[in-house]
């Protein structure tokens, strides 16, 4: 895999199912418009049967309504157009604009009456962001009226500052003419993941606790009238709400965390239920899942009810699994769930009608391709990955074990060739994280320069147990740093490699372990590359967007410790040639760690340079501008051809 084929990443997004008519986004990089392109495809379940369903610039997000007959999706007009919410007949016909807000629109909900929509959208102060003022003014960015700040979350890294536009729950009739969206929320509750009640006359949604009127890191379940009237509140977590859904029997079933205060790290995500009873007050909620085995990746969506129980995505040792709940369910049955798909893959999205599901899956040779279960067989029904096919190489499952008897895990992406290879150590970031059997197209793309690429899960990443991710809490640069080289030395044993050229990279929590490498075991690395990392905690503590509670979640509150767990106060330590590199937009590791770490190497003599992208952000190498990841990937094989 060359730089230049990040293009052939088609990615689908998740799934919708009604009957036979399956939907998915498909979304992909195009470097010559220097953006994402993508249209909705109907996928046929007999297999091979693919087509275009609609043919805007990126269409996403398609939501089928429940009596099957309009497909809701998001549609983006050019690379810089905010996302419109546009409804169309399944059988064919024009796409209808029902609600275009200005900043624009998250994911379609529809009513169960099949004629209204719910979605969230973020809402400008007047005279901000484009919106005009009461007198018609629009002012452009630098003459915008200052910003008036009085809380310690007030930004986030890919989004931009938040209380000048925060989200609000909106309605739209989709069969009135002219209908406009209706506002039903206000103030400071960002409320997300919007679900109808059976009744259609509330919405329920996660928000900010207390509605937003004071900080927290926990988020509650609320009911929205959508007559008009104040939030009502369902249910208060255990810590936090995510992707709530209404079951048959009337309760709400979501996805959570539980923890206190600012510990809202290496927390293993639950499934909870809790009856939906708006007359009776707040309900306590039940924790079906346990805390320290199962661990559902919410990135994949919510849990989707099936005659036979409730599907989840559980994260387990590289993998997202689909796994099914019963619906007997009770707190001693759920250490272990039966798998449904995603064995040695990972499960990106899913839907189900009846006991029919689909799912949208990467392996380590395909981006994404939309998959049938039926009768506990799977079958794939798409090959969108198809240009990718001999471009990647299979990664080899490592095994190892670190200094004080702790089983570790990983992974080798081998070069073509009989070696010796060159090594390349790759962290992630994170650190409740992890490295997975899909395709990743870093290491893919350094493999195929000629570079064996290892890749492991340390203790503090995902998948492997509450326990395993809490390791590392006061403990960063301990056993975190014995399971990443106990994995490297095991692929070291390898007559295929060469030992003696080893180099470490890694990006956010893994640049902050390039640098601690880099500063303490220097001498097993011929150099290092840096990304978007963690190098001085006294400042992250101020400037980066998580930074008022992480660093006291992780390290505790003592100065003393941030100052001897950052890789700044370490940089005397470091000899080897070092590259610092960052987004000059990063607010989640804002470019004043990149900046002060480059200096402090520069003046201590070392052999070190500073590669900085404009316009970008902490997420650039998974969803950054596609020419700065194609250019990204060539200064990266440029330093390693240099050093290795």
């Amino acid at each position: 895999m060359r730089p230049e084929d990040i293009e052939l990443m088609a990615t689908p997004g998740a799934p919708a199912l009604r009957g036979d008519l399956l939907l998915v986004g498909l979304a992909t990089p195009d470097l010559a418009g220097n953006a994402y392109t993508g249209a909705l495809h109907r996928v046929g379940l007999g297999g091979g049967d693919v087509r275009a369903f609609s043919h805007g610039f990126r269409d996403q997000a398609p939501a089928l309504s429940p009596d099957g007959r309009q497909v809701a999706f998001l549609r983006s007009t050019d690379a810089a157009s905010p996302a419109r919410l546009f409804v169309m007949p399944v059988d064919g016909g024009e796409p209808r604009e029902v609600a275009a807000p200005p900043l624009g629109a998250d994911a379609p909900v529809w009513a169960p009456d099949s004629r209204r929509i719910a979605f969230v959208a973020r809402v400008a102060e007047p005279g901000r962001y484009g919106v005009p003022t009461a007198d018609g003014d629009t002012p452009g960015p630098a003459a915008e009226a200052p910003r008036v700040i009085t809380r310690l979350e007030y930004r986030l890294d890919g989004v931009g500052f938040l209380h000048d536009r925060p989200p609000q729950l909106f309605t739209v009739d989709t069969e009135r003419a002219g209908a406009r969206p209706r506002r039903l929320t206000t103030g400071l509750g960002e409320p997300a993941h919007p679900v109808w009640a059976p009744s259609g006359e509330h919405v329920l949604v996660r928000a900010k606790r207390d509605w937003g009127e004071r900080e927290s890191l926990n988020t509650d379940l609320y009911a929205i009238p959508v007559d008009g009237g104040e939030p009502v509140l369902v249910a208060r977590s255990e810590g936090t709400v995510e992707r709530p859904v209404v079951l048959t029997d009337g309760t709400v079933a979501y996805l959570g965390e539980a923890f206190d205060g600012v510990g809202a790290v290496a927390c293993t995500m639950g499934l909870w239920t809790v009856p939906l009873a708006l007359d009776a007050g707040p309900a306590t909620p039940r924790r079906l899942t346990d805390p320290e085995t199962v661990d559902i990746e919410p990135s994949s969506g919510a849990a989707v009810q099936t005659t036979s129980g409730l599907l989840v995505a559980v994260r387990n040792r590289g993998a997202v699994e689909l796994r099914r709940v019963p619906p007997t369910a009770d707190r001693a049955t759920l250490t272990e769930l039966a798998v449904v798909a995603g064995e040695q893959a990972v499960v990106r999205g899913f839907a189900a009608d009846g006991d029919r599901v689909v799912c949208t899956v990467s392996t380590w040779d395909t981006a994404g391709e939309v998959v049938l279960v039926e009768n506990d067989t799977s079958r794939r029904l798409t090959d969108f990955s198809a240009g990718l096919r001999g471009r990647v190489r299979q990664p080899v499952e490592i095994k190892a074990v670190a200094p004080d008897g702790y089983a570790t895990h990983g992974w080798i992406v081998l070069p073509e060739g009989d070696g010796p290879h060159p090594v390349l150590l790759m962290v992630h970031g994170g650190p409740f994280a992890y490295y997975h059997w899909g395709v990743f197209d870093e290491a893919q793309v350094c493999a195929a320069a000629g570079y064996a690429v290892v890749l492991g899960n340390p203790r503090g990443s995902a998948g492997y147990g509450q326990a395993h991710g809490r390791a590392i809490l006061r403990a960063m640069g301990t056993v975190d740093v014995d399971d990443v080289l106990s994995v490297l030395d095991a692929a070291l044993e390898r007559p295929d490699v060469d030992a003696t050229r080893v180099g470490v990279m890694g990006g956010s929590y893994g640049g902050w372990m390039t640098g601690w490498l880099a500063a303490h075991h220097g001498g097993r690395f011929r150099a290092a590359w840096s990304e978007r990392a963690v190098n001085a905690w006294d400042s992250f503590v101020g400037s980066s967007d998580i930074g008022w509670w992480f660093a006291d979640a992780y390290l505790g509150p003592d100065p003393a410790d941030h100052l001897a767990s950052s890789p700044l106060a370490h940089a005397h330590r470091i000899t080897v040639p070092f590259a610092v590199v960052h987004s000059e937009t990063d607010w989640r590791c804002p470019v004043e760690q990149a900046q002060r770490m480059y200096v402090a190497l520069r003046r201590g003599g070392v052999d070190a340079e500073l590669i900085l992208f404009p316009g970008e952000g902490h997420e650039l190498t998974r969803s950054g501008k596609p020419r700065h990841r194609e250019q990204r990937f060539r200064e990266v094989l440029r330093w390693w051809s240099r050093h290795l």
